[in-house]
């Protein structure tokens, strides 16, 4: 039996962490940084005098400024805001995850549940396409972020009934079982690329290594409700996913309606992932990285911590498609890669981290 210590509980004796109003205002700002880096940045470069020169501040070629505000207006505003909702749903959802399974290492991507979403996504588009709509007319992009939710949905309902028992929650079964619900949802996905079309296919392969080259001002406002209800829901689960890191017994002699949590929480990973897999594909890591990196800093109370990892998500994701955008310019590197890329070796050190904890 594999026993991995909690790291979202509170720890008495700890250091002291920085005023909240310091911490919000740093991600703030970084977020806004970001964000004008992000402007600037891509297959048509626009320097920061262009820029704001667009923004009515200085002056410039009359020529190059209409065509930097149809880049910017058209293209790179609703890509830069879709990136941030992206990467803050996906915060939510590990954030969330990891306290209602009171477990450092839950994250959406690695446990199954975006691969849940994006077959239900991928099931949508291929089955819908054959026998639903035909070929004359296309499915809304509407029915996609529904089509994912429920993927989601199922996918964590599945994995918390397979690790839970007695109404304790085994970590060891919850890693496993969340590897082996990634495999029969791969096996979906594959088994739909191979029933696909060529543009299917193409769709297919934009869900499973995650882009953002897709955004559109439509995308951002289907899925922007989605980060709403997220902040609305954060107000009812914060104090009960606090309670609960000391137990299920002791949140419920708190005053805390457990069984209500749990179907709030589920529902909340189930939304979040499924709106950001509609619109960007898998993109792995960011629930994993985005908390921890924030329980160093802020503590693990999920009131600070929820708003916390909503701005830095957002905040990463900008920037990890701006690296995407840029280190094969003008080719675009899949987001999905660049996650990878920096997520893994952040999972092997937590792992690494904490190998004296793990008794076997």
């Amino acid at each position: 039996m594999i026993v991995v210590a909690d790291q979202t509980a509170p720890v008495s004796g700890a250091a002291p962490r920085p005023a909240a109003v310091l911490v919000f205002g740093c991600l703030f700002l970084l977020l806004i940084a970001v964000g004008i880096i992000s402007m600037t940045v891509g297959a048509a470069g626009i320097s920061l005098s262009r820029l704001f020169a667009v923004f009515g501040v200085g002056a410039g070629d009359p020529a190059t400024l209409a065509r930097d505000e149809v880049v910017l207006w058209s293209i790179r505003f609703p890509r830069i805001l879709m990136a941030g909702l992206v990467g803050a749903l996906l915060a939510t959802a590990g954030t969330t995850m990891q306290g209602l399974f009171r477990n450092p290492l839950a994250d959406p991507a690695l446990v199954g549940v975006s691969s849940g979403a994006a077959l239900a996504a991928a099931i949508t588009i291929v089955v819908g396409d054959k026998f639903v709509v035909g070929h004359v007319l296309s499915i809304p992009f509407e029915i996609l972020p529904v089509a994912a939710f429920f993927g989601a949905l199922i996918t964590t309902m599945l994995l918390y009934r397979i690790a839970t028992r007695h109404n304790r929650t085994s970590i060891a079964i919850f890693l496993l079982g969340g590897i082996a619900i990634a495999a029969l949802t791969n096996a979906g996905i594959g088994l739909l690329v191979f029933l696909s079309d060529d543009r299917q296919l193409r769709d297919i392969t934009f869900w499973l290594l995650g882009s953002l080259g897709g955004a559109t001002w439509s995308k951002v406002g289907t899925i922007a409700p989605f980060l709403i209800a997220g902040l609305i829901a954060m107000v009812a689960i914060a104090r009960g996913l606090d309670l609960l890191s000391l137990g299920e017994s002791e949140a419920f002699h708190s005053g805390i309606p457990v069984e209500r949590l749990k179907r709030v929480s589920i529902v909340l990973i189930a939304a979040a992932t499924g709106a950001a897999v509609s619109v960007s594909g898998v993109i792995g890591f960011v629930g994993i990285v985005v908390p921890h990196l924030l329980r160093l800093i802020i503590g693990p109370g999920h009131r600070q911590l929820l708003p916390a990892s909503m701005l830095l998500g957002a905040a990463l994701m900008m920037a990890a498609d701006s690296v995407a955008r840029i280190i094969a310019a003008p080719a675009e590197v899949p987001i999905g890669i660049i996650t990878a890329v920096i997520g893994a070796p952040f999972f092997l050190y937590l792992l690494l981290r904490q190998r004296s904890l793990v008794a076997l």
